[in-house]
């Protein structure tokens, strides 16, 4: 096994958040105090931060002073630890945490080099052994007593401790000390509770100082993304809306929804969103403190739509463009479209508000073309054949589709594939009801 423990020795502070401030704050117009005014300086770590900790791994145990994440089993899946800590460091950077990193093969010992810093990594058991040898013994963190105890015997490094009979350590300094050596080392098993994943998102932060401009709420809300994105990961899920709530004080609420036409789990496309929002948002008061809501999630599809010429990654961008449009213009100025279950082909999709056509399965159904005609074109007829600009050929049908005797629009039709005297191909039907006649209904690409 192999443990990474995030542990921030203090909570960040105003001058802290500003030096890890982000270059978009000032580009975008927002002063660099009033970013840093927005820093959430709650201490470390959270719930929230535990939820963020389930984008890496879904095993995290939530201590009162520091995360610790079993990471074995997700190497692969990030390519390997050292791009596994790059993301990490990025993520935290980009939340405003300043925290103290270490890798080890114990929880114990993952959490004792942590707080002695800087940043140890050890991929393997001799390796933590090695490094716990230089841990200075105000890293473990011992009751005073016992620290001035081991003190008054000249010791000061944690090697200096293990270099002593381990009977002895027992008599004189406890049992429950010599047990922690022994799980730190490796030599017994250290169970590990994990943080329970709730069922329901809904994680708040209350901001250090009163924020008057919508836009600087941003910075403050990307550690509450960051949460979201991890509870999403970690449970395989997805969501299409999003409450962001801004808490004004004495009972006053704004609520900024998010409507994504697409399930979304992505951090970043959800920021976009809601940087879209916020930049077009005037508070009525002060802002207080933040809440984000995630009323129902989804299991997350991840089947790849494509081998090769990227139709997922396509249809990821469409959709995300679709939802900044809605965010930056309002629902009723982005329409799109929905199918609809109905064989007649005009009544087969639906308008809808800023949502693409959703991908019904399609692959059974012959070719359908992307124009119809409203209401049906009637067609000339000669010779039992039918005639636009002169005869045309039938490539191929018929296919039958009868449908609506229920609700009074009976349709009872035989579609053909045509191809006029210009090459043009068009899509045909024939009524097999007394008269027989021929219409256009629809026209190829």
């Amino acid at each position: 096994m192999l443990w990474l423990a995030l542990y921030c020795p203090t909570p960040p502070t105003a001058d802290s958040a500003t030096a890890s401030l982000p270059d978009d704050g000032p580009r975008s117009g927002i002063p660099v105090a009033q970013s840093a005014a927005v820093a959430p300086a709650t201490a470390f770590p959270t719930p929230a931060l535990a939820c963020w900790a389930g984008r890496f791994t879904p095993h995290v145990n939530l201590a009162p002073d520091a995360l610790r994440l079993e990471v074995s089993g997700s190497l692969r899946l990030f390519g390997g630890l050292p791009r596994l800590l790059h993301l990490v460091r990025e993520d935290l950077a980009a939340m405003g945490l300043d925290a103290q990193l270490a890798v080890a093969a114990t929880p114990l010992a993952a959490l004792w080099l942590a707080r002695a810093g800087p940043d140890p990594l050890c991929a393997d058991l001799p390796a933590t052994r090695t490094a716990l040898a230089s841990v200075p013994l105000a890293a473990l963190e011992l009751a005073p007593p016992l620290a001035r105890r081991i003190e008054g015997f000249g010791l000061r490094r944690l090697g200096d401790v293990l270099a002593l009979p381990r009977a002895s350590l027992g008599a004189r300094l406890g049992k429950a000390f010599v047990i922690d050596l022994a799980r730190a080392l490796g030599e017994i098993a250290d169970p590990q509770i994990c943080f329970v994943f709730p069922e329901r998102f809904e994680q708040g932060l209350e901001l250090p100082a009163p924020v008057e401009a919508a836009p600087v709420l941003l910075f403050a809300a990307r550690r509450l993304i960051a949460a979201l994105s991890g509870w999403l990961a970690a449970r395989n899920a997805a969501v299409r809306e999003i409450d962001c709530l801004i808490d004004h004080g004495h009972g006053v609420i704004t609520s900024v929804p998010l409507a994504f036409s697409a399930p979304v789990h992505q951090a970043a496309r959800i920021e976009r969103v809601l940087k879209e929002r916020l930049d077009a948002l005037a508070l009525p008061a002060p802002a207080l403190a933040l809440r984000l809501c995630a009323h129902e999630a989804e299991t997350r599809d991840d089947r790849s739509h494509a081998l090769f010429d990227g139709a997922g990654q396509r249809h990821e961008a469409l959709a995300e463009l679709m939802d900044r449009l809605v965010a930056r213009l309002g629902p009723q100025a982005v329409q799109g479209l929905a199918c609809h279950a109905d064989h007649r082909p005009e009544l087969a999709s639906r308008a809808g508000s800023g949502t693409p056509a959703s991908h019904a399965s399609t692959a059974a159904l012959p070719p359908r073309p992307l124009w119809l005609v409203d209401p049906p074109e009637a067609l000339r007829e000669a010779r039992s054949r039918p005639q636009r600009g002169g005869p045309l050929t039938l490539l191929a049908g018929p296919e039958r589709i009868e449908s609506g005797w229920w609700d009074g629009s009976d349709a009872r039709r035989d579609y053909f594939i045509a191809v006029d005297n210009a090459g043009c191909w068009l899509w045909i039907f024939r009524d097999p009801r007394p008269p027989g006649s021929w219409f256009l209904h629809g026209w190829f690409a």
